[in-house]
């Protein structure tokens, strides 16, 4: 070998080969780089921007919630106390914001990085010690710097398209920034309209919320009028819902200000109301359930296919029903009926109720165990009249400044307002 190349021959091949494994490695970090950047901006327009559901099986933001909420929940079952689990879900939502933010500046970054480092592109860095390792950090600490528009100055770009790269990915920085100023206000705002509905279903049909006990608020003389209007208001919520969570479904693990509220509560409790109405119970409210009905059993069905949780649905539809059996249907018929409602005669009425059940509850099951929700029971149990129903005291009956005080000091207390916020009383 030395005899036919020489010793200078086998330094060229040994350099030639290094060269080209040098070059190799620029090339796979260029390609890396191209295809980090590319994900990272069709993620965000995807999950910022587009206004439906996001497509695609490989999605960054999706990996992110699969890597996360699992171990979350797992964390979360290990909690003893009811109220301090649910308070650690309710990190969730807004903890997993603020580090998908982070994920996507840091695979900016970190694209921008790698095109700078697969171009060759030169930098007047005076720490650079010349090597592959050194040109690598000095690419990803200009990136970086770049990216959030630091200007610190100290390593420049020398040729032109390094300076252009450097402009382009201030630019994607700054049009990051704003995307998410944009969008933070954009989501809450969805939420807040969220929960008013969710807060104003307390006074209603109590907290957690029944079908039962929304019927039974109005059995009023003229409820049948305000029970088709609240019902109408609901299948506006269904449509905002749907268009609002399948958009953003970050919004779903965003939990209610009361740890005995949700949206998937309140939205089964409705779906539930429309069902008796429907099937059981007669009554001039019976098309304005069916139209609500209608949306809200499109927006669990299409939660439940952004999730991904057909195959846990199907389960729950192979399953025998359990959140209303025979007894139970009794108990239900029994309330409504004292209440002075007209219930339909004849014997099918209960599988008529059974069938129409099959097409939303196993949606709403699915979601629940997805999410670590509870499903409201058709009918609240017994419990101590003397203690409170629902989260907001109604003070409607009180006639007299000695009652009004006796009311607010009884029902409004500190522990109270602390108990139904699932803390303990601060002194």
């Amino acid at each position: 070998m030395r005899e036919f190349y020489g010793y200078e021959g086998i330094h060229s091949i040994k350099f030639g080969r290094m060269k080209a494994k040098v070059n190799g490695m620029h090339r796979f970090a260029l390609i890396l780089g191209f295809l980090t950047l590319t994900l990272a901006l069709l993620d965000a327009f995807q999950t910022i921007i587009l206004p439906r559901r996001p497509v695609g099986r490989f999605r960054i933001t999706r990996l992110f919630f699969l890597a996360t909420w699992t171990p979350w929940v797992r964390v979360a079952r290990l909690i003893q106390s009811s109220k301090a689990r649910d308070q650690f879900y309710s990190f969730y939502g807004p903890l997993s914001l603020l580090l998908l933010f982070i994920v996507w500046a840091t695979l900016l970054a970190g694209g921008y990085g790698l095109i700078f480092f697969g171009l060759h592109t030169p930098f007047s860095d005076p720490f650079h010690p010349g090597t592959l390792g050194g040109e690598l950090r000095t690419a990803l600490y200009v990136s970086g710097s770049t990216i959030f528009t630091l200007g610190l100055g100290d390593v420049v770009p020398a040729t032109l398209l390094a300076r252009a790269l450097v402009v382009l990915e201030a630019g994607t920085g700054l049009g990051f920034v704003a995307l998410v100023i944009g969008y933070v206000p954009v989501l809450y705002t969805a939420f807040s309209q969220r929960e008013i509905a969710v807060a104003l279903l307390d006074a209603r049909a109590g907290s957690p919320p029944t079908a039962s006990e929304l019927l039974v608020r109005h059995s009023f003389t003229g409820g049948n009028a305000a029970l088709i209007e609240l019902l109408a208001e609901w299948e506006r919520w269904c449509a905002t819902l749907l268009e609002t969570h399948i958009s953003y479904p970050l919004l779903c693990y965003y939990r209610s200000q009361h740890d005995n509220q949700s949206w998937l509560a309140a939205l089964t409790a409705i779906l539930d109301t429309c069902a008796l109405l429907i099937t059981t119970v007669e009554g001039p409210a019976t098309r304005q359930a069916q139209l609500t009905f209608a949306v809200g059993r499109h927006v669990l069905v299409d939660i439940v296919h952004v999730f991904r949780q057909e195959s846990m649905e199907i389960g729950f539809l192979q399953q025998p029903m359990q959140r209303l059996d025979d007894d139970e249907f009794a108990r239900l018929c029994e309330v409504l009926g004292g209440a002075g409602f007209a219930l339909c005669g004849d014997i099918e009425a209960h599988a008529r109720l059974q069938s129409i059940r099959r097409l939303y509850e196993p949606s709403a099951c699915a979601m629940g165990h997805f999410l670590a929700l509870g499903l409201p029971r058709w009918v609240p149990p017994p419990r101590d009249p003397s203690k409170r129903k629902d989260n907001w005291t109604t003070v409607a009956d009180l006639r007299t400044p000695s009652a009004l005080a006796d009311r607010l000091s009884t029902h409004l207390s500190p522990l109270s307002t602390a108990d139904h916020f699932g803390e303990d009383e601060r002194h």
